[in-house]
């Protein structure tokens, strides 16, 4: 009986292991983009295959696009270790509109402006359309117009935590960090606290006073602040499912500026374990073998 019960918990035990860094195989179009939870993570390839990692245990949401066919939006069990997921053809014009502004916005944020425009003209309701256009105005730089575009956003979605996140940063970067900190922890309660960007959003204000405050002397303000950004930057990572290399080294940043060099060791050892590929590898090695030299008197 003992030795069936132990056999048991050590199944359970690897089984949850097992989840808790699990790699999940999408089978969808080629060349289609794919998203968990909002956070993007790759693009499938010629035969239409994306192996996804790491996934976290729990219940995932995933989106898929890819030009010229339906948006497709499902939902992944925590056991699931794979999806089918086929495409159909679409012909709706606010999507192929919206398609458009998605496919050239790199080349032409203005030009694909116009084409937000026009998916929102034709479906007012076009969530997805509406934080488009409001990140790509806020990219333009034209933050009075990227801020009409989440109103109206909201008008349509009231609960909208990837447009409360994109507000977020239009206010950082107009300045106004209260309006911004407002905005990211809104973004940050609709998400019911998940909401990486808004996470990194306000980690990056604590960082900036932070400086502020070194620079100005004020120590202790300083070390609080320093505080606040490396949990925020935490949180973002985990969050973030080790696709923003940028969050790690700059959480290892603080913690070398605070001189807590054990944690800042284990957010490069993680950047190295989550993103061996990387090509900063070479450089967050470095960062562990000067941090583990023993200090000079």
């Amino acid at each position: 009986m003992f030795k069936t019960l132990l056999i048991f918990i050590l199944a359970f035990t690897v089984n949850v292991a097992a989840q808790q860094n699990r790699s999940v195989e999408i089978n969808t179009g080629p060349k289609a983009a794919v998203w968990l939870d909002g956070v993007f993570r790759g693009v499938a390839d010629d035969a239409g295959k994306l192996i996804v990692k790491p996934v976290s245990r729990g219940a995932h949401s995933v989106r898929i696009r890819a030009f010229g066919f339906k948006e497709v939006n499902l939902n992944l069990s925590a056991a699931q270790t794979s999806l089918k997921a086929p495409l159909v053809k679409t012909f709706d014009r606010a999507e192929i509109a919206f398609q458009n502004a998605e496919k050239i916005l790199a080349g032409d944020k203005y030009k694909a402006i116009e084409f937000y425009r026009e998916a929102i003209r034709i479906s007012p309701r076009y969530d997805a359309a509406h934080l488009g256009l409001a990140r790509a105005l806020a990219d333009a730089e034209d933050n009075d117009s990227a801020l009409k575009a989440v109103a109206a956003g909201r008008a349509s979605r009231p609960v909208f935590p990837e447009l409360s996140a994109v507000e977020g940063r239009i206010y950082r970067g107009e300045g106004e960090i209260d309006k911004a900190i407002a905005s990211f922890e809104r973004a940050i309660r609709e998400g019911k606290g998940f909401q990486p960007e808004a996470h990194t959003g306000l980690a990056l204000i604590f960082k900036d006073e932070a400086e502020a405050a070194a620079a100005s002397t004020d120590f202790d303000l300083e070390k609080l602040y320093y505080e606040e950004a490396a949990k925020s930057f935490e949180i973002a990572i985990d969050q973030l499912s080790a696709t923003e290399p940028v969050v790690y080294l700059l959480l290892g940043q603080i913690y070398e500026k605070t001189n807590e060099k054990k944690k800042a060791i284990a957010v490069y050892e993680r950047f190295l374990r989550d993103m061996p590929d990387n090509e900063e590898r070479t450089a967050v090695e470095s960062f562990i073998v000067q941090l583990r030299k023993p200090s000079e008197i």
